[in-house]
């Protein structure tokens, strides 16, 4: 299911979208709040630009919001149907703890999608790096 040159490997994952090979992150663990927006400017390995121009992450937030939407609806739906709870307040309070406990998950994977949707795995990507192992231009 997660195998390299899936973009759901590099959504998961944080992995860089071209070649898989490292982390997009300084800080793997997104609940270290103060780093969590931390990335490196390019991959190591294939030398991938992730910030292909200035405020490219400001549309994050657009798939951050339907994030944040996913993940309220299933509470709601876990608390209202499963859990039994009838109570609207305290169904709104499931949400918003939902949220505020999945918010640094929810910011960096509105970053993963949002920079795999312009960027795709290069199964080839050794061949486009030069003798000097810097990557020529795409």
């Amino acid at each position: 299911m997660l195998k390299k040159g899936s973009k759901l490997n590099s959504i998961l994952t944080g992995s860089c979208p071209t070649c898989h090979e490292e982390s997009m992150y300084l800080d793997k663990n997104p609940y270290n709040v103060l780093n969590v927006y931390k990335m490196h400017e390019k991959c190591s390995h294939c030398g991938t630009k992730y910030k292909m121009e200035p405020s490219f992450f400001y549309g994050a937030m657009y798939v951050s919001y339907a994030l944040g939407i996913a993940f309220g609806v299933a509470a709601f739906i876990i608390t209202f149907f499963f859990v039994g709870e009838k109570s609207l307040i305290t169904n709104f309070i499931v949400i918003i703890a939902t949220l505020i406990v999945f918010m640094p998950v929810i910011m960096r994977l509105s970053r993963n999608i949002w920079v795999n949707m312009f960027i795709s795995y290069d199964k080839d990507w050794k061949d486009h790096i030069d003798e000097k192992n810097k990557p020529t231009l795409r």
